[in-house]
């Protein structure tokens, strides 16, 4: 590569040209190759000077250094007996600045390609960087994300929604379909968390349990409300753990899943008969509202009516609170906000090679949804109050009353 010489009345007029700064071809590149240099002749320097042997400088070796500025070649220098150890630029530091890698990190949490980082990076900063190197700096994100699983976390939580999202994960060879879920909770002050992320092929009572395991290593005490999709074996795995804890499904999971099975014709009808169950004032309207039900279209579609039977006890909980604690509880629709900014960087993978490959994507959607969750839920200190008098005694020591 031709020799970069800093000439300061040159970068003037290129300046005036319209020339880049930075990038390729950019002003400044031979000024930050020169302070560079310059940089390292002076700790060599200081290094001989502290030797009282027979050391000595012994020419110089040559490595190329990306930096936001540019590609350039850098001179550094060397001494005879090996002894010198850089500190400004390592020896086997080849990035003068970690702007580049933050760069690339804030473009895969948009949901980037590799490739398109790549082409922004070249046209950026004049250099390029390999789809591969691109990953390797991506994957710095692992242990971040192994460090975000196995944090502490609060002793009570009021309110906690599981709920999951499907991805194609390769695993021996072929590409099989797992489940990430997500949970979120809401802790004393009202403001929302995702507490975990954990991806399963199947999911059981065994399964379960080593989630809610997890969630009681990790400091969880108490849960007063969990508000789950209907997983199978989820509700007695949450009492197995944490026996107090109210169990609410979904409605609105339950509303689609009774959908699937109403005829095209049908579901306008049923549909209103249905608002009359889930809109009703109290338990006792609803269970009325149930029975009607029954007796309308129990014999056409009785897989419907007869899973609302099932599940009633589990879905109607919330009956029993005021309109602000309902409003919360009786959806998982709260993980929405995440699963959005999932699918939001997702969207153009087909699959993943592997479940950290996955989990660092899943973790900067998170980062992403969290940047808007600066407040806590709209008239939380009434929500609180009442909380304290519907599970009186289990609220008063971690809030300290």
């Amino acid at each position: 590569m031709k020799e970069q010489v800093f000439d300061f009345k040159k970068a003037l007029e290129d300046l005036k040209e319209g020339k880049p700064l930075s990038g390729k071809g950019g002003i400044l590149t031979p000024l930050i190759k020169k302070l560079t240099e310059a940089a390292l002749e002076a700790e060599l320097d200081y290094h001989l000077n502290k030797d009282t042997g027979n050391n000595r400088r012994n020419g110089k070796s040559s490595k190329m250094m990306k930096s936001t500025t540019g590609l350039f070649e850098l001179k550094v220098p060397r001494e005879r007996n090996g002894s010198f150890e850089p500190q400004f630029v390592k020896k086997y530091q080849n990035t003068l600045s970690d702007e580049i890698e933050s760069k690339i990190i804030a473009m895969y949490g948009l949901g980037m390609s590799y490739k398109d980082i790549s082409n922004q990076i070249e046209e950026i900063y004049g250099i390029s960087i390999s789809t591969g190197a691109i990953s390797a700096i991506t994957d710095k994100i692992i242990e971040v994300v192994k460090q975000w699983q196995s944090r502490p976390l609060e002793a009570v939580y009021p309110f906690i929604f599981f709920d999951a999202i499907y991805y194609k994960i390769k695993e021996e060879g072929r590409y099989i379909t797992k489940a990430v879920y997500t949970i979120i909770g809401i802790d004393l002050e009202g403001k929302k968390d995702v507490l975990g992320l954990y991806i399963s092929e199947t999911e059981g009572a065994n399964f379960w349990l080593s989630v809610l395991t997890d969630l009681e290593n990790r400091g969880v005490q108490d849960i007063l409300i969990a508000s789950v999709d209907g997983l199978k074996g989820f509700p007695e795995a949450i009492n197995s753990i944490y026996p107090k804890t109210e169990v609410q499904l979904c409605i609105i999971h339950q509303i689609r899943n009774s959908l699937k099975y109403i005829a095209s014709k049908d579901k306008k009808a049923f549909m209103t008969d249905l608002k009359l169950i889930y809109r009703a004032v109290n338990k006792d309207m609803a269970e009325k509202a149930l029975n009607d039900l029954e007796d309308k279209w129990g014999k056409k579609y009785s897989i419907v009516t007869t899973s609302w039977r099932n599940n009633w006890n589990n879905l109607s909980h919330y009956f029993k609170y005021t309109s602000e604690i309902r409003k919360i509880m009786y959806t998982t629709n709260i993980i929405e906000a995440v699963h959005r900014q999932f699918r939001k960087l997702t969207k153009t993978k087909g699959a993943f090679s592997n479940e950290d490959s996955l989990l660092k994507l899943l973790y900067m959607g998170i980062q992403n949804a969290r940047k808007k969750w600066t407040q806590p839920i709209s008239n939380w200190g009434v929500i609180l109050s009442q909380l304290s008098i519907c599970f009186e005694g289990r609220l008063e020591g971690a809030l300290k009353l």
